[in-house]
């Protein structure tokens, strides 16, 4: 059964799927969780009580609508388009994330969002 949790960011809702990853089982273990969001081009990213080194399999380069953890600040992280760092049509975080699952929709959505507004994860 696939974990599915969902996001509560500003006026957005949407629903995710965690993956099998180490990370992705200590962000599930430490929900809900409730940040104030901060935007960094089409990312909205925000630190969670979770401590998770970066893994064997760490991106540089994410895909739309991927939700990942940022080792070095302890972040969560949803991508849903151009980063200050992309190259291109590329998806770049400001550096390696543990990618932890993927948005079920149309993570633009989360274009609607702004700095300073709560986002709620929690288990679906």
């Amino acid at each position: 059964m696939p974990r599915q949790m969902k996001i509560t960011a500003g006026a957005i809702i949407m629903t995710a799927v965690l993956n099998d990853s180490p990370t992705a089982d200590a962000i599930w273990n430490a929900l809900p969780i409730k940040a104030r969001g901060n935007t960094w081009g089409d990312e909205i990213y925000f630190g969670i009580p979770v401590s998770a080194d970066e893994e064997e399999d760490a991106k540089e380069v994410v895909e739309m609508g991927d939700i990942a953890f940022w080792p070095p600040g302890s972040a969560f992280c949803i991508f849903f388009g151009r980063t200050p760092a992309s190259r291109g049509d590329e998806i770049r975080p400001a550096s390696a994330v543990n990618v932890v699952g993927k948005i079920i929709g149309d993570a633009k959505a989360f274009k609607a969002v702004h700095t300073g507004e709560l986002v709620v994860l929690e288990k679906a």
